[in-house]
């Protein structure tokens, strides 16, 4: 027997109305997400500009005023479809990750006890059609996934120069009890 016909609050009526949920605001009319954004961290969107030859999209200026620290140290990364880099932390340096290729979800988790965000979680959703510049301060755990389906390129300019003696980077592993955040069917470290 197939299910009876439900209406809610004058809406047409339609079977499996008592089993769907209503999608919540997630931007503003200005396209603006809303998210408590985790203090400290900054986006700043990439302009790419075209012409007849090509493209050109900045990366990283001080007249931006992203933050005070000057330019130190700057690498490239790859991350092949479905794979993780992180859970990362910093305790000492801010990282400024450029993302121009791919298309990759970037989630941050503030595990400063301080801070007025701590256990605030955001996600940013970047990539060749969302260029973006991102600041990640010190004590905030961040994890880079690509959910492309090509390899996805970008650049990090943290605010130290790597120490191969001794790196500022601590990791915890992809699904923890900590984080309430589950990267499913992704794999990485």
């Amino acid at each position: 027997m197939a299910p009876k016909p439900t209406e809610s609050a004058g809406r047409i009526a339609v079977i499996g109305a008592n089993q769907i949920s209503k999608d919540r605001q997630t931007v503003t009319r200005e396209g603006d997400p809303l998210m408590d954004p985790i203090e400290g961290v900054r986006e700043r969107k990439a302009v790419t500009h075209v012409d007849e030859r090509g493209t050109v999209c900045e990366v990283f200026s001080p007249a931006w005023g992203l933050d005070d620290a000057p330019l130190v140290y700057v690498y490239q990364a790859t991350l092949r479809p479905g794979w993780v880099k992180g859970w990362v932390l910093h305790y000492e340096q801010a990282d400024r990750l450029f993302f121009s290729t791919g298309r990759l979800r970037v989630v941050l988790f503030d595990g400063r006890t301080d801070s007025p965000t701590f256990r605030n979680l955001n996600q940013f959703e970047v990539g060749e059609l969302n260029r973006c510049l991102l600041r990640i301060p010190a004590g905030v755990y961040h994890a880079v996934h690509n959910i492309g389906s090509t390899e996805a390129f970008f650049y990090n300019m943290p605010t130290k120069p790597y120490r191969h003696e001794d790196p500022d980077k601590f990791r915890l592993s992809l699904n923890n009890d900590l984080i309430p955040y589950k990267f499913e069917n992704a794999q990485g470290w």
